[in-house]
């Protein structure tokens, strides 16, 4: 589905409501299939990006896991290697 959306449960440190909100804009942004909407239509996007960015960080406070949080540079790595690879 959306490519450029990313994993941001169980990090550490925690998902900044920044990333909350840019998985969300590129949410609606693949649901609208616009990047930039009308004048028209500027209020129910944004408002759609603002509900889904409070809904999703709502989802990732209440998720619970037992497993230890990953890091992000770690994680980092791993894709990079992973698409050097893939485009080498």
């Amino acid at each position: 589905m959306c490519r450029n959306i990313k994993t941001l449960f169980n990090f550490d440190p925690p998902a900044t409501n920044d990333e909350v909100r840019d998985a969300a804009l590129q949410f609606v942004r693949k649901l609208s299939g616009t990047t930039r909407p009308s004048k028209q239509n500027r209020h129910a996007f944004d408002h759609a990006v603002e509900a889904i960015a409070a809904s999703a960080r709502e989802l990732l406070d209440s998720l619970e896991t037992t497993q230890h949080p990953r890091n992000r540079e770690e994680v980092a790595a791993k894709a990079k290697a992973k698409s050097a690879l893939r485009f080498a």
